[in-house]
């Protein structure tokens, strides 16, 4: 049994129009059109759906037990339409923004203040994991934006520069020194803990470094480092950067830190070791499929993600 929407259409302007003539007239096609779609459509249903008379027609029993269904199905379809048409043109949608919880922790609020704001509407689900997996829950189309530190290019995947940081040694600013407050100097030889490199380096060698090893950006940075003679003697090794600052501040040793994270909620509380010191700067991409669908929402979340990204405030990079 085959039935269309156009018989359906049809029917239910019969219905409402009591006449073949008049619904062919109100939607605009030929009588026969008409006729045709209904001698179909009850062959097709094997029964019939109106007794013809000189006023025109009335439904049979079939015809009103078909037409409350038609009505029903007609109500779907046209609430999916305006559901359709609503993610192609208005703020609405639900998508899903992964990044790495320390990264999150300094990004993600001043985005999603504006986010839940300006777009009541949209549905927004967090995602924290690992930036390489976050990449690969984008290609694999589990989440729509993320949020990925030093991304690895991708054939499917569209990668749009937001923001730099570094991976730097600090130490607990002690004493109660904070240092200049101006990122330029703050980063730079005024705002280093200790202004001889071997002071600096006799402190790193006299305290445990705490760091992430799952990170290859520090174990790289840990490299250079030990290439410049800094070599301590404990490694502290911690799996997630929110637990290396914590100790960090708290004086248990040098850390291996981005600066946007040993900045954010203390700032000038963590300060450099030594400014010569070699660091591993980190760019932070945008990345989402190149066929994402481009509704309205999308586009909105995508240019809040950049418009937030350029607002940041400098850590010296």
């Amino acid at each position: 049994m085959r039935v269309d929407l156009t018989q359906l259409r049809y029917f239910r302007e019969i219905a409402r129009a009591g006449s073949m003539t008049g619904a062919a007239r109100s939607l605009r096609v030929s009588q026969p059109t008409v006729s045709v779609a209904v001698k179909q459509l009850e062959a097709s249903l094997d029964t019939t759906l109106f007794l013809r008379h000189r006023a025109g027609v009335s439904l049979t029993a079939s015809g009103e037990e078909l037409l409350r269904h038609v009505d029903e199905v007609m109500a779907v379809l046209d609430r999916a339409v305006e559901r359709i048409s609503g993610l192609d043109h208005q703020l609405t949608g639900n998508f899903v923004i992964g990044c790495h919880e320390s990264l999150g922790a300094y990004f993600l609020p001043r985005f999603l203040e504006r986010v839940l704001a300006d777009a009541p509407d949209v549905t927004v689900t967090l995602h924290n994991t690992s930036s390489s997996s976050v990449l690969d829950a984008v290609v694999s189309r589990d989440v729509h934006f993320g949020i990925v530190v030093n991304p690895r290019p991708h054939p499917d995947v569209v990668l749009t520069e937001l923001f730099r940081d570094a991976i730097d040694v600090f130490v607990t600013a002690g004493d109660g020194e904070l240092g200049p407050t101006d990122a330029a100097e703050y980063y730079g030889a005024q705002g280093s803990r200790f202004a001889d490199i071997d002071e600096a380096r006799a402190y790193f060698e006299s305290h445990p470094l705490v760091y992430p090893s799952r990170v290859g950006e520090c174990v790289a940075l840990l490299e250079q480092l030990d290439a410049r003679g800094f070599a301590p003697p404990r490694r502290l090794d911690c799996g997630d950067f929110g637990l290396v600052k914590s100790l960090a501040l708290g004086g248990i040793g040098p850390a291996l830190l981005p600066r946007r994270i040993a900045a954010h909620r203390t700032p000038y509380q963590l300060r450099r070791l030594h400014h010569t010191l070699p660091v591993f700067e980190d760019t932070i991409h945008l990345v989402f499929r190149a066929d994402l669908h481009r509704t309205r929402a999308a586009t909105y979340l995508k240019d809040e993600l950049v418009r937030c990204a350029k607002a940041m405030e400098s850590v010296g990079i």
